[in-house]
């Protein structure tokens, strides 16, 4: 049994939170919980284990009021908490496992309840995952490169090559700009390796655009400075 499905063994019922954002397990994040339905939900897990369900539900192009039984989310955990004197809350939150609804309970909570059931991803072709997992580090590293140095931004860049292949496409899904439907299907994928092998289409298309805006920014810092000029016809 993984860590994972350690951390929700026995846990059958779920609150969730539906939100227009997609959690991915192993990647921490930030919410704001103001309205009193979740604000007592947050109190209630904070009592318990401290897990709900981050669905990701745009309330705003759906007919439905919740996410469809059948879809799939990410478990959040909850590893910190700032209570604000007007009873809202920040939170810090870590994906832990996804899941899938199988059916709402009602158990007169003022927020949706569902009962889940638990996956991880499936056995794969090492091969595959180790190439692909070659790939999605090397051309995501080269696009951080690219971004710092459009951002002027100093800070050493971590070496993720030696990241497994899971968490590394988890972290890269979540750290690239994305649309949230993409994500969402990146998420309920089971196979590392189409994960993986999805991210690096992604990342290959992506690359040369970023790589030649943080050659431009360059050029443009050292224009009048070092001697090279930017011609504009």
């Amino acid at each position: 049994m993984s860590e994972a499905s350690d951390i929700v063994r026995g846990v059958s019922e779920l609150p969730l939170f539906p939100l227009a954002v997609v959690l991915f397990p192993g990647v921490p994040l930030p919410l704001h919980i103001f309205e009193p339905r979740y604000r007592q939900m947050l109190g209630d897990i904070q009592a318990g284990n401290s897990l709900f369900g981050l669905s990701y539900f745009d309330a705003s192009t759906s007919e439905r009021e919740t996410p469809p039984v059948g879809s799939i989310g990410c478990v959040a955990k909850v590893t910190d908490s700032q209570a604000l004197p007007d009873g809202r809350s920040n939170i810090l939150t870590i994906g832990v496992i996804r899941y899938h609804i199988e059916e709402y309970v009602d158990r007169g909570d003022p927020y949706f309840v569902a009962r889940v059931s638990y996956f991880e991803d499936e056995d794969d072709d090492s091969n595959a995952v180790r190439e692909n997992s070659r790939e999605v580090a090397e051309t995501f590293t080269r696009i951080a490169r690219a971004v710092r140095t459009i951002n002027d931004e100093r800070a050493h860049l971590p070496d993720i090559a030696g990241t497994e292949p899971q968490r590394l496409s988890f972290l890269v899904a979540a750290a690239m700009e994305l649309e949230t439907e993409v994500k969402q299907e990146l998420l309920e994928l089971r196979l590392t390796s189409e994960r993986l092998r999805r991210l690096s289409d992604i990342l290959s298309r992506a690359v040369s655009g970023y790589e030649e805006r943080a050659r431009v920014h360059e050029l443009a810092k050292g224009n009048g400075h070092s001697g090279r000029k930017i011609e504009i016809e």
